[in-house]
């Protein structure tokens, strides 16, 4: 099996920053599998200042549901996968089976050969949402983050910009 890295976190705690360096650093050029997809001028205005912050290191691809595919026909270089929790928002948001999904992605993690770095945010950190939709997505990526680190060999949570190394 091949490096698996998670780096988690609150939103803006420097995160994708982290794991961007991490991954460039396991090798050049690397892919960027972005899960985002563009809901209204304001995400697109977020990918496109993620996209100027990186530079020609980077092969980009955009892929909302099918991470394992992805991962498989990228198993050339190291690879960013940001983020999983966007990757769960499209999944839920599209009535997909969420939880087989992961499986499927836990399941190739033993075949691949590239380094993977796979950023996730930490949500389960504040107060408890008002509406169950909220609260089934809080939950769920709980879950995916726990099944993730858990089949990592390292884990990084970041906050204020700084990580701090977990497992």
């Amino acid at each position: 099996m091949a490096f698996t890295l998670l780096v988690t976190g609150g939103a803006r705690s420097g995160k994708s920053s982290y794991a961007e360096a991490r991954t460039l650093a396991l090798g050049q050029p690397a892919h960027y599998i972005a899960t985002s997809e563009i809901w209204d001028d304001e995400m697109a205005e977020r990918i496109a200042a993620h996209q100027a912050r990186r530079g020609p290191e980077w092969v980009t691809r955009a892929e909302p549901l099918d991470l394992v595919t992805a991962l498989r026909e990228t198993d050339d270089a190291p690879r960013l996968v940001d983020c999983l929790t966007l990757w769960l928002t499209n999944l839920m948001l599209g009535d997909h089976d969420w939880e087989a999904a992961a499986k499927r992605l836990l399941a190739v993690l033993p075949e691949l050969t590239a380094p993977v770095v796979f950023v996730t945010n930490e949500v389960g950190l504040g107060i408890v949402p008002d509406n169950r939709l909220a609260r089934a997505f809080r939950d769920n990526a709980g879950h995916l983050n726990q099944w993730v680190a858990a089949a990592a060999d390292e884990v990084v949570f970041t906050v204020a910009g700084l990580p701090m190394k977990v497992k």
